[in-house]
């Protein structure tokens, strides 16, 4: 395995387990913060943090290093940052009518929706063991979603989570275009933008501005959970791709079903149990492909 490759896996991992705080951590601000409120905070977290690390960057002189965006990729960018404004308050809004557990786990869908957009728009090959894995992801996300065993019914909440992914699994496409660029700047634009953009419709939702201290909890837990993931993620999309890079990830879900479990102390169902060993076949299959890319 070459150097850039393991470098790829080494920044999408730790990029995972940064993002894996997001869902059992927003759970908790959430009896605080409203939803769109929650996500706009993320994301101005992320972007004024990075903000931040890039002035840092500039009075070492190292800015020179990477290539800025250009006008080439606008159309990428304002897509990202349109998908980026929807997909938080998805997720936020889905945490507020699910477990912390059942959305951490939800969110590895994003394999799916990233590793099917990248086949029909971008033509990044999938192997047959991809696809098995994408299958059981698939299968263990419509475990988790049925409100019931022997019913057809489904948890708004699940459904919420679901639609979060599939935006970011959109976004995740875009940022690939943008990868070769600064990783810094894109998360800038990202957070900053995006941030605004919630914001402007929490405001006209009537969501009302939290308190200081939920406030600064959650700028801390957007520069981490999203802001440095981010930045680690592009990184790792230079040398893996897309589809790879989102296989990697993947393990971001269950470090967030443990931290979920442990700080809500929540018993997880059978069924829960159920959709949980299939998910780690499913996640298996697509690392063990990925891998032997």
């Amino acid at each position: 395995m070459r150097d850039g490759y393991r470098r790829g896996v080494a920044c999408a991992v730790l990029a995972a387990a940064f993002y894996a705080l997001n869902s059992p951590l927003s759970k908790l601000l959430l009896g605080d913060v409203a939803p769109t409120m929650m996500a706009a905070f993320l994301y101005l977290g992320a972007g004024l943090g990075m903000a931040a690390l890039q002035w840092l960057r500039g009075r070492s002189g190292r800015t020179g290093r990477e290539q800025p965006l250009t006008r080439t990729e606008l159309p990428f960018t304002i897509g990202m940052v349109a998908l980026d404004i929807a997909a938080p308050i998805a997720l936020m809004v889905g945490l507020s009518r699910t477990t912390a557990a059942n959305a951490s786990l939800l969110n590895n869908f994003e394999i799916v929706a990233t590793s099917l957009i990248a086949l029909i728009c971008f033509g990044e090959a999938i192997s047959r063991k991809l696809w098995v894995g994408i299958g059981l992801v698939t299968l263990s996300t419509a475990l988790l979603s049925a409100q019931e065993a022997d019913s057809f019914s489904f948890s708004s909440g699940s459904v919420w989570v679901l639609a979060a992914c599939v935006c970011w699994g959109v976004e995740n496409n875009c940022t690939r275009r943008l990868s070769s660029k600064d990783p810094v700047e894109i998360v800038v634009i990202k957070g900053v933008f995006s941030g605004l953009g919630s914001l402007l419709i929490a405001l006209c939702l009537d969501e009302p501005l939290p308190a200081w201290l939920p406030a600064m909890w959650a700028l801390g837990l957007g520069f981490v959970a999203y802001g440095l993931s981010i930045a680690l993620y592009i990184y790792a999309q230079r040398e893996l791709g897309a589809a790879k890079t989102s296989a990697y990830y993947a393990v971001a879900p269950f470090i967030g079903v443990a931290l979920s479990l442990a700080i809500f102390r929540e018993i997880p169902s059978t069924g829960f149990i159920a959709a949980l060993l299939v998910m780690i076949a499913g996640t298996w299959c697509v690392t063990r492909a990925e891998g032997a890319a």
